[in-house]
């Protein structure tokens, strides 16, 4: 049950978004959480949809330079997508009693939870730079999205220097923490 030569090459792919690992993984894999999800009380779309949140979390795996996936790529991917449907049958009340156990099984809990976590809280910072207005906004994606520097900002904002221009958008940090925190706390 140890990770290949092999899926140690598909894994560090899918990192770099190689189209070609990442349909392997999926054809090699999708068929085996379709029949677990049907077996227990799923549908094809459920199906579906728990396995491209298990493909995102791999994704997102991939992308950590300190993680080591200690398993076969079809082994954590069934483990993530059991956890997630049995929390999805959980969250629907369908469920009654446990679902058979598997052999293969790792454990994966603390992943979901952050991946849940960062969802969370990229959606109420999306709805904090929606509510931040402009020019903050955009200065904000220019620095942090579109990568520009200081005096291009400045040049195309008009401020006068690039000096300016930070203290600008220091302050439309300062307001887009308050609107995160905000919503943060309600949430």
């Amino acid at each position: 049950m140890s990770i290949t030569d092999q899926e140690k090459e598909v894994f560090k792919a899918i990192g770099v978004n190689d189209k070609d690992a990442i349909e392997s993984v999926y054809k090699d894999n999708f068929s085996l959480i379709q029949h677990f999800v049907l077996y227990n009380n799923g549908s094809e779309d459920d199906a579906r949809d728990i396995f491209q949140e298990a493909m995102i979390v791999l994704y997102e795996k991939s992308k950590l330079p300190d993680f080591v996936l200690t398993c076969q790529i079809k082994t954590y991917l069934y483990s993530v997508c059991r956890r997630l449907w049995l929390k999805k049958l959980q969250q629907n009340r369908r469920i009654e009693s446990q679902v058979e156990n598997f052999d293969q099984i790792v454990p994966v809990e603390d992943d979901l939870e952050e991946h849940e976590k960062l969802n969370k809280q990229y959606l109420i910072m999306r709805t904090a730079m929606g509510k931040i207005g402009e020019p903050c906004k955009s200065l904000i994606e220019a620095f942090y999205v579109h990568h520009k520097n200081m005096h291009e900002i400045a040049d195309f904002f008009g401020y006068t220097n690039a000096d300016n221009a930070k203290n600008q958008k220091y302050k439309c940090l300062v307001r887009l923490k308050k609107l995160f925190f905000a919503q943060y706390k309600n949430a």
